[in-house]
């Protein structure tokens, strides 16, 4: 369904969804309604509720509603429609299986090499990509054992720790691979991943030494982790006479898996 949607602010203008699954005449009319229920009945999505505006059907800007996408999904579970109902059996669907998920963790890494699987990469960079997962949440798992939560943070960190180790900040590596809201580490090559990896461990291992009481001590933490990352790769690139940061993406998914590359070869 084609949601009109706000990529800049995440956000979506409810009233063109009301419009899609109800097939309303009235959308605005609709939501008007459905809101005051909502409100009735103690919801509190109504405070989550921004506004734009927007150009209107008579070419003037008006106020409009909108939501982030998690808000949506809890309003389409407020709409008696035979076209929402798709999506409550959905919700229903993804919330069960996260609750086996919780209860065995093993679950979770299954779905994610299936995820991958279905995407066309190959065995070798899926238990590649899977062991990188398993680094990275330990890695913000201390980070948030040191008191640092906020995902704006997690991503100054992490940027810290790319710019040393690769040479290049998260969004040139990004735009040198051709990417846009993609992940980097879903288009990195194996060798890619290896050292990301290595960077990660390593400042997690290096931070749970020390035990860094501030941002600022995380941060050079960080690098210092990026720079043993940094030291593997200069190494490696020594040897085989070629910068190992690639500008190939998942649009060639073999690609990625280099070693494999190198011996169809």
């Amino acid at each position: 369904m084609d949601f009109i949607y706000s990529a800049k602010i995440k956000k979506l203008f409810f009233v063109d969804v009301i419009e899609i699954l109800t097939d309303s005449i009235q959308p605005r009319k609709y939501w008007n309604d459905l809101k005051k229920k909502l409100k009735n009945e103690g919801s509190e999505l109504s405070d989550k509720i921004g506004q734009l505006k927007m150009i209107a059907k008579d070419g003037k800007n008006r106020l409009t509603d909108v939501v982030n996408t998690k808000n949506l999904l809890r309003l389409i579970q407020s709409i008696p429609s035979p076209k929402a109902e798709p999506f409550k059996i959905w919700l229903a669907q993804v919330g069960s299986e996260r609750l086996d998920e919780i209860a065995d963790p093993e679950k979770a890494i299954l779905r994610g090499a299936d995820f991958y699987r279905a995407k066309g990469y190959t065995e070798g960079w899926i238990n590649q990509r899977l062991q990188t997962i398993e680094m990275r949440k330990e890695l913000t798992d201390e980070w948030k054992n040191r008191g640092i939560e906020n995902e704006r943070d997690y991503a100054i960190l992490t940027n810290e720790m790319t710019k040393v180790w690769s040479g290049l900040s998260v969004q040139d590596y990004k735009k040198y691979k051709g990417l846009k809201k993609e992940n980097l580490r879903d288009n990195m090559t194996n060798i890619e991943l290896v050292l990301n990896m290595l960077a990660e461990v390593t400042t997690t291992g290096i931070s749970k030494n020390e035990n860094p009481t501030t941002f600022n001590e995380s941060k050079q933490i960080a690098k210092r982790g990026g720079n043993i990352a940094k030291n593997a790769r200069l190494e490696y690139e020594k040897e085989i006479g070629k910068s190992v940061i690639s500008p190939i993406n998942a649009k060639n998914k073999i690609l990625l898996e280099v070693n494999k590359n190198n011996e169809d070869k």
